[in-house]
């Protein structure tokens, strides 16, 4: 066994702590195989192989995250292919654009989102969804002032739908969704997320062992 292996067995992946269903996400991470990290400074992106920017309030997510530095440590790491899982607010913050007032975004999935496209707390549902990347059975989608997605450009995969507006998208190592999967027992977008750092762990080693054989 290498000293490599039980990184790739258990990728590291961070979970952003600024709000949101923290611990949820990290229960379904370590149940997937992976070992998961609270993430609250620019620091703590150090060494990740994948991350998960859960739900909560956006705006107030762009603020802090901007006064601490760790919006721009997260625009440079999704730039430069950290795989990112995004639930609700997760997915307003890494869309290009977004409807219905200014919002501080991390950017990089070529999409627009309308933000409480579905109503306000008042109006949280739960739905089954065909989501045919995920497989069967259907998925247990929990909408919380839940955005949808308004348009997308062509790099970027339309996953599911509800009511006729696309509701979860995956571009490159980016997926995003409009409902949280952490609260349902849904494990299947963890899942796709940690098979993503263990490629990109995989990747790092190889690199490293190129390294070291031209080293010789």
């Amino acid at each position: 066994m290498s000293a490599a292996e039980p990184s790739i067995r258990r990728p590291r992946v961070g979970v952003l702590a600024i709000q949101g269903a923290v611990a949820e996400h990290e229960e379904a991470l370590a149940a997937v195989g992976a070992a998961p990290r609270q993430v609250r400074t620019p620091e703590g992106l150090r060494g990740l192989e994948a991350l998960v920017i859960p739900g909560g309030e956006s705006t107030t997510f762009g603020l802090v995250a901007e006064r601490s530095g760790l919006l721009a440590a997260v625009r440079e790491a999704v730039a430069g292919g950290l795989p990112t899982l995004g639930t609700c607010a997760g997915l307003i913050m890494l869309a290009r654009e977004t409807t219905g007032g200014e919002q501080t975004l991390i950017g990089g999935m070529d999409v627009v989102v309308r933000r409480n496209a579905f109503g306000r707390q008042p109006a949280s549902f739960e739905a089954e969804l065909d989501v045919p990347a995920m497989g069967d059975p259907p998925v247990h989608g929990v909408f919380i002032r839940a955005p949808w997605i308004e348009s997308a450009g062509p790099g970027v995969e339309l996953l599911a739908q509800y009511g006729g507006h696309a509701v979860a998208a995956r571009q490159d190592a980016m997926l995003v969704t409009a409902f949280h999967p952490e609260l349902a027992g849904e494990r299947r977008f963890h899942a796709w997320l940690v098979e993503r750092a263990r490629e990109r762990a995989g990747e790092a080693e190889r690199q490293e062992g190129g390294v070291r054989v031209r080293a010789q």
